[in-house]
């Protein structure tokens, strides 16, 4: 079964270091430092354009940028962008294509290691804060996405590239071969979301770095930091129209990208049921594309940790507090479903309930709150539905939070649901949210648990297993060897790091196609098979012919 699997050496070896994470501690210089950035930028808002060719448009369709933990905050407003300014914008990447698709990779994988250097620099600052207020993550986790995930971007996957393009067929005698890894014929459009800053840089860069054009759609909850994103690439020196930045309606962006006959890619994250409908839609245009598009997702998921009878239960607790609760639970690899052996789960949850009462809720800017705001009134709605109805259910009961209040920003308790039903609303379905559904297995039948598992949810994104006999480890990486395309042992299921675990899933949860590996970035990629004859033959006659 892992035959393809070695273990015991490293498979990366010389890849670029991962970003030093900055501990935000009291007294460090990178508390006082975020703090003056948060406090100037929240003083002072911006007016952010759509950017076209390298010129900025500014359509007079205006949305404001509010705070989610404060809604009195106006941190700047953007222009939307609509369905002409998309045809506008495939136009503008198809003319810089001619440029861009001949410009050397290593010309091109420059201005991603500049911007990687200017991150380190100076830019964090400006990243983390944007992503600190647009979004309502905490410095760390700010620091985690916006610096230190968007830097690894930048300066591995260039690495990863290089690799790639290496990657050469043998020649025999007389002749030589080549692959030509070519950009895809046409344009990209590069859909992205508001929890991660990294994702929003990764999904226009990667196509980029491999010579392609984008279009790009921010969501527009996190246009604040996704501009200065598109700022650092112009600081960086990438050439007009590489990256072209839309920001506005997602069904009119869609509609005029997914008309042009040079789509050639669609690299998106975000909901299940968008990528779905965007997946159709490009279906039912397939006839008027000059090539097939490529089409890569990463969507929902329900992501489980699973706790074996001799796990560690500190190392569990710990990860049940993090996986489930940081920035929220608004990731898409977050534990929102936990396994519990029915020996030992009254005393779990009772610890488990007593740490999470411990965490403190609030804005981003008191450095001593964990959880923050989630991140608009819509998911609040939809969030708060799911606590609601668990409340009301029969089957279920509130462990730990489940207060939530509107009246100035978007919180939401961290909570824990007790559910005796296995396939319980809160068990079954993706929240995004911070709230963490818990059942008790029966231990004396552990395939039945793998198997609840593994079918409960339509999704397979990430999952964790908690257990110390390694017997149990081996049996529980086999039984739930299609349930997670990124499966930890005795770690939380958050916290993929590029580089290091190439990130994705499959069913539910995508095409699986591992951000930040060269699987991804082969995918913006169209192979070219050169074969030169050194001495082709003059006789078309074959020897036995005589």
């Amino acid at each position: 079964m892992y035959d393809s699997l070695i273990y015991g050496r490293e498979p990366s070896p010389g890849l670029p270091p991962n970003e030093p994470v900055r501990s935000y501690a009291p007294g460090s210089p990178e508390r006082s430092a975020i703090d003056a950035e948060l406090k100037a930028m929240a003083a002072n808002p911006v007016e952010i354009p759509l950017v076209i060719g390298g010129k900025e448009v500014r359509t007079g369709r205006i949305k404001e940028i509010r705070s989610p933990h404060d809604r009195s905050l106006v941190l700047g407003r953007y222009h939307e962008a609509g369905e002409a300014e998309a045809i506008a914008a495939a136009d503008a990447a198809a003319v810089a294509s001619r440029e861009w698709s001949e410009t050397p990779f290593q010309e091109r994988a420059a201005v991603f290691r500049k911007a990687a250097d200017l991150i380190s620099s100076g830019w964090w600052k400006t990243l983390n804060a944007s992503t600190m207020l647009g979004q309502s993550k905490n410095a760390y986790q700010a620091e985690i996405d916006s610096t230190c995930e968007t830097a690894d971007f930048f300066r591995i996957n260039p690495a990863l590239a290089e690799r790639l393009y290496a990657e050469q067929p043998r020649s025999g005698a007389g002749e030589r071969n080549l692959t030509d890894y070519r950009p895809l014929d046409g344009f990209v459009y590069a859909v992205t979301p508001f929890n991660f800053t990294a994702i929003a840089a990764n999904l226009p860069s990667a196509p980029a770095l491999m010579g392609n054009t984008v279009v790009w759609k921010p969501a527009s909850s996190s246009v604040l930091s996704n501009w200065h994103l598109m700022r650092l690439y112009k600081a960086a020196g990438l050439p007009d129209g590489v990256i072209n930045f839309l920001p506005g309606s997602a069904r009119a962006i869609s509609a005029g990208a997914l008309s042009r006959p040079d789509l050639a890619g669609l690299h998106f994250t975000g909901s299940t049921a968008v990528f779905n409908s965007l997946w159709k839609g490009i279906a039912d245009n397939l006839s008027a594309y000059a090539s097939y598009p490529r089409l890569v997702g990463e969507t929902g998921g329900k992501d489980f940790i699973f706790v074996h009878p001799d796990a560690d239960l500190d190392a569990a607790v710990a990860a049940c507090v993090r996986g489930a609760f940081e920035y929220q639970g608004q990731k898409c690899s977050a534990a929102s479903r936990l396994y519990l052996p029915r020996s030992i789960a009254g005393r779990f949850i009772e610890r488990l309930a007593a740490e999470i009462s411990s965490l403190r809720v609030g804005p981003p800017t008191d450095h001593a709150n964990f959880v923050n705001a989630v991140i608009d009134e819509a998911a609040f709605d939809t969030i708060t539905g799911f606590i609601d109805r668990a409340e009301a259910d029969p089957a279920c009961r509130i462990a730990a939070g489940g207060g939530y209040d509107k009246s100035r920003g978007f919180f939401i308790d961290p909570t824990l649901i007790v559910s005796d039903d296995p396939r319980s609303e809160t068990m079954a379905n993706e929240i995004f949210g911070p709230v963490l559904t818990a059942y008790a297995y029966d231990d004396s039948d552990m395939a039945a648990a793998y198997e609840l598992v593994d079918t409960t949810s339509p999704y397979a994104l990430t999952g964790a297993v908690f257990a110390s006999d390694r017997r149990a480890i081996m049996e529980a990486t086999r039984a739930l060897r299609h349930a997670a395309g990124n499966f930890y042992i005795n770690d939380k299921p958050t916290g993929a790091v590029v580089g290091r675990q190439p990130f994705g899933g499959a069913r539910g949860s995508g095409t699986n196609d591992k951000a930040g590996s060269f699987l991804n970035l082969v995918r913006w990629t169209s192979p070219r098979t050169i074969k030169e004859n050194f001495a082709p033959p003059a006789d078309w006659r074959y020897p036995f012919l005589g």
